[in-house]
C-alpha cells in the first residue's frame, strides 16, 4: 500500500528533494563531527534528511495518523497507522536506524544521546501550504529506541459539532446539553476513538468572547485560540488535580479535562460542576453507561454523581467501505447472527463490502466514519444510580429511554452500506 515511493531508492539511499521540515522554534541540537562518526554518518547526511522528510511526506500523504519506527536484531520496520489498521512499509537498511531515529531526535529538539530514557517532544512540518504537528515519543529497547509520531491534523482544530456525524437525532441533543450553565458531560471510548476531536468540538463551539474556558491536558495536541490551554508537568507537580484546583479560581465558565484517570481528578471535576460550571472529560469505558460504574469504582459517592453528570456519548472509528469499489452481497445466516438481526429488522437489505481497488490501495476501505451511543441521565437513571444499580440495569434503563447502542448504531451503518461487518464486530 504505502512501499512504492521509498522501495525505489534501496540501495543507494539517493533521496530526491522534497518539502523541508521545520526546526522548533527552540535551537536544535546540531550533529557535530564527534557524533558524526558515532551515528555512522559520513557524506550521507543529506540523504537521511531527504528520507525523514519523504517518510513524513508519505504519511501525511496516505493520511495515517501515526508513524512507528521499530528497531529489531535484524530488521529496522516503518510502519503506519491508516484508517486504524498498520501497515507495515519497505525497511531501509537496518544501519541507518540510528541515524533516522537520531534525526527525528534534532527535529523533536530531543538529546540525541539519550538512549536509556523515554522522550517526547513536537515538531511541525510544512507539506507545501499546508502545517502538520507531530507529536514525537521514544521508548528504549533491546535493539535500540523506537519512536513513534503522532500525525496532529490542524484541520480537526475548525471542525463544527455538525461535522463529526453525529446522527441528525443525536447532533441538537449533544448541542443543547453544552449550553447548559453547570453539568458535566464526558465522552467515553479507547485510545484512538476520536474523543480529543469531539472535546475540541465542542469548545469550538462555545468558543465566544462572553465565555472565559480552561482546559488541562496531557498532551496539548492543538492550540485553540481564545482558549486558556495547561499542559500537565508532573515533573513540576502539576498534576490534573492540581491544575482543576486552581481553574476554580480563575473564574472559569467552561473547564475541560483531558482526561479522568484517578479519584482525585474525578473529585475535583464533579465539584467544579456543583459550583457553577459546565465541565467536559473523557473516560476509558466499553460504552456509555460503563461510565457510571467506573466513576463509582474510583470512588465517586453515587449522588455526588447522580446530581452532576449530564450524559455521557460513547464513540468508536470504523473503516469506510472505499466508494469506487464497494459491492453488494446477501448477507449469510452467520453475519446476522453475529449482528443478532432477526428478519422483520434485516428485511432483505443487501450488506456491501469493499473488492479492492488502486484508490483503496486493494484494501477495500478508504476513511473512517463515527458511530455514537449517548446516555442521557434522566430522573430514572439517576435514581438508579443512587440506589448502587448494576451495570445491567443501568444499560437497561438507559435503552428503555432511547438510547441507540453502539452495536445498533454500527448496524445501521451497515445497513446504509458505509462499513462492513466486519468493522462493526471488531469495534462494538
Amino acid at each position: 500500500m504505502v512501499r512504492g515511493l521509498i522501495a525505489e531508492y534501496y540501495p543507494d539511499m539517493i533521496i530526491p528533494e522534497k518539502p523541508r521540515l521545520l526546526r522548533p522554534a527552540a535551537a536544535a541540537p546540531l550533529i557535530t563531527a564527534t557524533t558524526r562518526g558515532e551515528l555512522g554518518l559520513t557524506g550521507g547526511t543529506p540523504s537521511v534528511v531527504h528520507f525523514v522528510d519523504l517518510v513524513l511526506t508519505q504519511a501525511i500523504r496516505d493520511h495515517a495518523s501515526d508513524i512507528h519506527f521499530e528497531p529489531f536484531e535484524q530488521d529496522f520496520k516503518i510502519r503506519y497507522r491508516i484508517d486504524g489498521v498498520l501497515y507495515e512499509m519497505s525497511p531501509p537498511p537496518s544501519h541507518l536506524a540510528l541515524p533516522i531515529i537520531s534525526r527525528l531526535k534534532i527535529l523533536a529538539n530531543l538529546n540525541i544521546t539519550e538512549r536509556r530514557l523515554p522522550q517526547d517532544g513536537r515538531f511541525n512540518f510544512h507539506r507545501g501550504a499546508q502545517l502538520v504537528d507531530f507529536r514525537v515519543s521514544t521508548l528504549p529497547t533491546q535493539f535500540g529506541e523506537s519512536v513513534v509520531l503522532r500525525i496532529l491534523d490542524q484541520s480537526a482544530v475548525g471542525l463544527e459539532l455538525g461535522q463529526l456525524g453525529l446522527p441528525a437525532l443525536l447532533l441538537p441533543q449533544i448541542a443543547d446539553l453544552i449550553r447548559r450553565p453547570t453539568g458535566m458531560l464526558i465522552v467515553t471510548g479507547p485510545t484512538g476513538s476520536g474523543k480529543t476531536t469531539t472535546l475540541y468540538s465542542c469548545l469550538q463551539a462555545l468558543n465566544t468572547v462572553a465565555v472565559k474556558m480552561l482546559t488541562v491536558e496531557d498532551p496539548i495536541e492543538y492550540n485553540i485560540d481564545g482558549i486558556m490551554q495547561v499542559p500537565v508537568n508532573l515533573a513540576a507537580g502539576l498534576t490534573f488535580e492540581r491544575a482543576m484546583r486552581t481553574f476554580l479560581r480563575h473564574d472559569p465558565d467552561i473547564v475541560m479535562v483531558g482526561e479522568i484517570r484517578d479519584h482525585a481528578t474525578a473529585h475535583m471535576a464533579m465539584q467544579a460542576s456543583l459550583t457553577g460550571h459546565f465541565v467536559l472529560s473523557t473516560l476509558h469505558t466499553n460504552d456509555a453507561p460503563g461510565a457510571l460504574t467506573r466513576l463509582v469504582e474510583m470512588g465517586i459517592e453515587p449522588f455526588l454523581l447522580a446530581s452532576t453528570l449530564a450524559g455521557v456519548l460513547a464513540q468508536r472509528l470504523v473503516r469506510r467501505i472505499c466508494p469506487a469499489c464497494r459491492t453488494a452481497f446477501a448477507p449469510s445466516a452467520a453475519d446476522l447472527q453475529q449482528l443478532m438481526l432477526n428478519a422483520a429488522e434485516w428485511r432483505g437489505r443487501p450488506f456491501y463490502h469493499g473488492r479492492g481497488c488502486a484508490d483503496c490501495h486493494q484494501t477495500g476501505y478508504q476513511g473512517r466514519l463515527g458511530i455514537f451511543e449517548f446516555m442521557s441521565l434522566t430522573e430514572p437513571l439517576r435514581d438508579l444510580i443512587v440506589q448502587g444499580a448494576a451495570l445491567g440495569q443501568l444499560r437497561q434503563q438507559a435503552v428503555a429511554q432511547g438510547m441507540i447502542t453502539l452495536r445498533a448504531a454500527g448496524v445501521e451503518a451497515i445497513l446504509a452500506g458505509q462499513t462492513s461487518v466486519a468493522e462493526v464486530m471488531r469495534y462494538t
